[in-house]
C-alpha cells in the first residue's frame, strides 16, 4: 500500500489540478501544474505538443516495452455553480469525497497515474525494463481519439491504459461513436404560395421515418449498433414566411467492432437512394459531421467524427498479466467493457495497439452537478497504476 506521506502528495496533486479550470481548448492551467510536478518528480523529459497535450516519460534502466498511461484533462463545463453543493473548482473533501468538476471525468486518475510513476520509478531506482509514458489530452470531450493520434505518433506504445472511470476493473473494449449528418435540400418559396416550393422539412420527415427501419448491427458482447437522431435544424431560420429549403439531422451512431467509415453509410445511403427514386423531388446527401476547435496553445484540431469501436479478449497475455498482478496486491477486478467512447477508439480501433481500461471511481458521475471522486478509490487506483508498471515492465 502507499505510505501516509505519497496519499497526501496524489491527493493534493488532484485537489491541484480540480482548481485549475480546464474547460476544452482551455487547458493550460493543467498543463502548467502537471509540468511542475512532473519535473519535480524528476521526469526524464516533459514535453508539450503543438495541440497543448502534455507528455512525461520515465526511462527504466533495461530495454522493454513504452508503456503509456492516457488520461484527458478537459472538462465539460460547469453551466450554473449555484447548483452545486459545493464550489466546483474549490476540491473541497468531504466524508472521504473530493468535489469539484474533473474529479472523477477525470483529473483524479491523471493524478494517480503522474504519482504512482514516479513511486514506481523510487522504488525501483528504475530497474526495470521500458519506458513509462503519461499523457494529459486536450480536447478529448470534442474528439475522442483525435489529439490522442499526435500522442501515439509521438510515443510508439506497445501498450495504452485508458484511465476513464471503471471502479477499478479493467475494461477491454467499448462501442465507438460516429456523428452522422443527413441533409435534405428544398425549394425555398412564400409559405402564402407552398406549392411553388418543395419544403426540405417535410422531405427530411419521409427519410426520418424510413431510417426508423433500419435493422441496427449486432455484437454478442458489445450490443446493438444504435442509431439516434440528436438534433433536427432548417433554414432560414426563423422562416419568417418562407418555405425551408434547406433541412439538417444529425444521428448519433454507436459503432461496433469491424465497423467501418463506408460500411456505416452504406445502408443509409442505399436508403436516400431508393426514396429519391421514388421521389424525383426528395434531394439528400448523407455525410459524418466535421468539428474544428482551437487549442490553447493556438493551434486549431479538426476531425470527422468517426471513432471507432475495440474489444480485446479477456485472455490476452497483457490483460490476464496485469489481472493477475492485481489479484496479488489483494484486488478484485472484472473485465468488462466501457459504456462510453474514449480514446481507446485511436490505441486499440484505429492503431491496434494494445490497449486496456483501468480507472478510479464510477462511470455514471462523469459529467454530473455535484461530481466527486472517493478519496479510497485515488489512492487505490495509485497503487493499483504502480501494479500495471510492474506487471508489464519486466
Amino acid at each position: 500500500m502507499l505510505t501516509n506521506e505519497r496519499q497526501q502528495k496524489v491527493i493534493a496533486l488532484c485537489q491541484e489540478l480540480i482548481r485549475q479550470k480546464g474547460y476544452s481548448g482551455h487547458e493550460d492551467g493543467v498543463v502548467r501544474a502537471l509540468e511542475a510536478e512532473m519535473k519535480q518528480a524528476g521526469f526524464d523529459s516533459v514535453t508539450v505538443d503543438t495541440y497543448g497535450n502534455i507528455i512525461g516519460c520515465i526511462k527504466g534502466n533495461r530495454p522493454g516495452p513504452k508503456l503509456l498511461f492516457d488520461g484527458h484533462i478537459d472538462t465539460v463545463p460547469v453551466s450554473d455553480e449555484k447548483e452545486w453543493k459545493y464550489p466546483p473548482f474549490a476540491a473541497e473533501i468531504h466524508d472521504g469525497k473530493i468535489y469539484g468538476r474533473g474529479t472523477s471525468d477525470m483529473k483524479g486518475a491523471v493524478s494517480a497515474f503522474v504519482s504512482a510513476a514516479e513511486n514506481f520509478a523510487q522504488d525501483t531506482n528504475r530497474d526495470f525494463a521500458g519506458e513509462i509514458y503519461v499523457a494529459g489530452v486536450v480536447h478529448e470531450e470534442c474528439f475522442e481519439g483525435v489529439a490522442a493520434r499526435a500522442i501515439s505518433a509521438a510515443v510508439k506504445p506497445d501498450y495504452v491504459v485508458i484511465a476513464e472511470a471503471s471502479n477499478l476493473n479493467l475494461k477491454v473494449g467499448q462501442r465507438g461513436r460516429g456523428e452522422i449528418v443527413v441533409e435534405t435540400f428544398g425549394v425555398p418559396c412564400h409559405s402564402a404560395n407552398p406549392e411553388k416550393g418543395v419544403n426540405a422539412v417535410y422531405k427530411m420527415a419521409k427519410v426520418i421515418e424510413a431510417i426508423r427501419t433500419l435493422v441496427p448491427t449486432h455484437h454478442d458482447v458489445l450490443g446493438d449498433g444504435i442509431l439516434e437522431l440528436t438534433d433536427i435544424k432548417s433554414a432560414p431560420y426563423p422562416g419568417a414566411s418562407v418555405v425551408p429549403e434547406y433541412c439538417r439531422a444529425t444521428y448519433d451512431r454507436r459503432l461496433l467492432v469491424g465497423e467501418t467509415k463506408e460500411s456505416v453509410l452504406k445502408p443509409i445511403q442505399e436508403l436516400l437512394d431508393k426514396l429519391m427514386a421514388e421521389d424525383p423531388q426528395l434531394k439528400a446527401k448523407v455525410s459524418y459531421a466535421v468539428g474544428k476547435e482551437l487549442c490553447h496553445t493556438g493551434a486549431q484540431i479538426e476531425g470527422e467524427r468517426f471513432f471507432p469501436g475495440w474489444l480485446y479478449d479477456e485472455n490476452e497475455a497483457f490483460v490476464q498479466d496485469v489481472k493477475k498482478e492485481l489479484e496479488s496486491m489483494g484486488y478484485t477486478p472484472e473485465i468488462t467493457q466501457y459504456n462510453f467512447c474514449t480514446n481507446g477508439s485511436h490505441y486499440a480501433g484505429e492503431a491496434g495497439i494494445k490497449t486496456f481500461g483501468l480507472g478510479p471511481s464510477k462511470e455514471n458521475l462523469a459529467h454530473t452537478v455535484n461530481e466527486y471522486i472517493e478519496v479510497d478509490q485515488l489512492v487505490k487506483v495509485t497503487d493499483c497504476y504502480y501494479g500495471v508498471m510492474k506487471a508489464l515492465l519486466k
